[in-house]
């Protein structure tokens, strides 16, 4: 409940020792230099860029990627300041089509391009502002900025870059997914990793604040980290100052997953101050990297409620009325993500309807708070079959922002379960326009189109996800599916390779492996693969399906009747009834036949729960 923050990797100083180019590397530049274009091919140097560039057309000078000067999406920046104007004057819709991401990597340009409409935070206050974005937005800001550049760029041209070994995290994220996304014809990428030293860095104290300031804001979490200890390094430690600093490293350490430097600095301001508000919300930090630990299987919450417990007391000794109201009602809610964790629904709504009922003390104030609890109740309550008041609560939440497509994606989902699948659609879409590209959104409508028998329509959204993610593990599990299922076995087969390679001994996608091996005759690899499907979700309805179908093929029909009973024992449907009648049949158990056939027509038209 609340902000989720899912891990990502450290960002480090980089140790550049430039490196003799390989005889490939050097071929390819040759060719891009000879103005070769028929094989034109992007080129990764671990080394430093050439003195002259030949023939090469290229379309800016070397850009300097090193996030010393400037921070996050230092070469973004500089590629949008060359290719932002002249697209304003050709392609305005564009330039608003994206207008998000350029101006979260280059807000230099906010002067150049038309005003847009909010979009959700920006006119909060500094205290008001509690949600901090998610690591991966950086990959939906790097996915509509490489769509930017590819429809804005004039074909056939070059680009250079150098220290990319020193860029940021936002800037090499850009370029793997230019690199994968832009055809070298369209855009040939020259990516090296070498190149001179940039300046030392003059930003005084204030000028740092502002930086990691907006990092915080836009999700720019490796920033925020190496920049905050910095910040940390230049104050005085336990001063107002500092905290800012320190208040936002933790946070952004706790989202890149790295726990244990979080930790470390909560323990520095218990050290440090004595100030009661750092304190309560240090126990609150403290808290929340036991309970949302990216590992579950480290996630201590008997831990997490000691600190928590220790959060809510402080806040509730905290003098200024509205101070106290707010960091209660705060701290409720992370109590509340330990009790639904631990499994008690009732204490952890009874929590947060307490942390509402204190939020309407602050007036119109912290209007992002009360957001985030609306949807949190909406979340128990729909947990509770109580789907009226759920929906009434995200309609709540998505009046205090608009922007936000998180309560879309959230509604659309229970919209969906409840059969209202138009309405569920239009959020899905809703939150789709909100942005940069949301493979969440694409993921969800997918499985809307698959249930209305819209195969092609799912499964363009789900080669969207993976065009936009191509980790996004369950997208390779229902594609291969849908594919499997309209007998193109050897596209499925592919997805299932690919995701295999990310998880392997996924129960999904051996179940899916062991139909097409079914269906190619190779029973023995079939069996091996339901096999271990078995061992990883013995619950799991499709892989008893899919061995009892493997057995029927193999001529075992009392073990295919058998696996299709435990099949419908698991989870009675149509289809299911239908195999086993016709397993049944063939052993010339007629009347059981027949009798599964009639229980398939009424589970087909609804009259009994499937």
């Amino acid at each position: 409940m609340g902000v989720s923050t899912p891990s990502g990797e450290a960002c480090h100083e980089a140790h550049r020792r430039p490196q003799a180019w390989n005889g490939k590397a050097r071929r390819d530049l040759q060719r891009h230099s000879q103005g070769v274009t028929e094989e034109r091919s992007h080129l990764r140097v671990q080394g430093e860029p050439p003195a002259r560039w030949g023939a090469v057309r290229l379309l800016a000078p070397l850009i300097d990627a090193h996030r010393r000067p400037r921070g996050p999406y230092t070469f973004a920046a500089a590629l949008l300041r060359h290719l932002a104007p002249s697209a304003l004057r050709q392609a305005p819709e564009l330039v608003a089509a994206h207008h998000i991401e350029i101006l979260a990597a280059a807000p230099e340009l906010a002067d150049l391009l038309p005003a847009a409409p909010l979009t959700g935070g920006e006119d909060l206050t500094d205290e008001e502002r509690i949600l901090v974005p998610a690591p991966r937005r950086t990959l939906r800001l790097a996915n509509g900025l490489a769509e930017f550049v590819r429809d804005a760029v004039p074909p056939g041209r070059a680009i250079a870059v150098c220290n990319a070994d020193a860029a940021d995290p936002t800037d090499t994220e850009l370029l793997d997914v230019m690199i994968r996304r832009i055809p070298p014809a369209t855009l040939t990428i020259m990516v090296y990793a070498g190149g001179p030293e940039p300046p030392p860095d003059t930003r005084d104290t204030a000028e740092l604040w502002h930086l990691v300031d907006r990092c915080t804001r836009e999700g720019f979490l490796h920033a925020v980290a190496e920049l905050g200890e910095q910040g940390m390094g230049a104050t005085p430690p336990g001063g107002t100052s500092w905290w800012r600093f320190a208040q936002r490293t933790a946070t952004a350490l706790g989202g890149l997953g790295r726990t244990d430097e979080a930790r470390a600095i909560w323990d520095r301001v218990r050290l440090v101050s004595q100030d009661p508000a750092m304190h309560a919300a240090a126990a609150y930090g403290t808290a929340m990297l036991d309970a949302r630990h990216p590992d579950p299987a480290r996630r201590d919450l008997t831990r997490a409620r000691a600190w928590i417990n220790e959060a809510i007391a402080i806040s509730t000794i905290l003098p200024d009325p509205a101070e106290r109201a707010f960091k209660l009602g705060f701290d409720r809610n992370g109590l509340a993500l330990i009790e639904l964790r631990q499994g008690r629904l009732d204490a952890a709504l009874t929590l947060v309807e307490s942390a509402i009922e204190l939020a309407g003390e602050l007036g119109e104030r912290h209007r992002q708070h009360r957001m985030v609890l609306l949807a949190n109740r909406a979340q128990l309550l729909a947990a509770f079959g109580r789907t009226k008041e759920a929906l009434e609560d995200y309609g709540a939440a998505i009046a205090l922002d608009p922007a936000f497509p998180d309560q879309y994606l959230e509604r659309g989902n229970l919209l969906f379960k409840l059969g209202r699948h138009e309405e569920a659609g239009a959020d899905f879409e809703q939150a789709m326009r909100l942005g940069p590209p949301l493979p969440e959104a694409h993921y969800n409508r997918a499985e809307l189109y698959a249930v209305r028998e819209q195969t092609e329509a799912a499964l363009a959204d789900l080669g969207r996800v993976l065009d936009l993610d191509p980790a996004y593990l369950d997208a390779y599990v229902n594609r291969a599916g849908l594919l499997a299922g309209c007998e193109r076995d050897e596209e499925a087969r592919a997805d299932v390779e690919a995701g295999l390679r990310l998880a392997p001994g996924n129960p999904y996608l051996l179940t899916v492996l062991g139909q097409l091996e079914t269906a190619a005759g190779h029973h023995a690899e079939a069996e091996a693969a339901l096999e271990q499907a078995m061992e990883r979700a013995p619950g799991l309805v499709a892989v008893w399906a899919s061995r009892g179908a493997l057995r029927y093929a193999t001529g075992d029909l009392e073990g295919a009747v058998d696996d299709l009973t435990h099949a419908i024992e698991l989870h009675p449907q149509p289809d299911l009834y239908t195999n086993r009648a016709i397993a049944l049949r063939a052993l010339g158990r007629h009347a059981e036949a027949e009798a599964d056939d009639h229980r398939a027509a009424k589970a087909a038209d609804g009259s009994i729960g499937i």
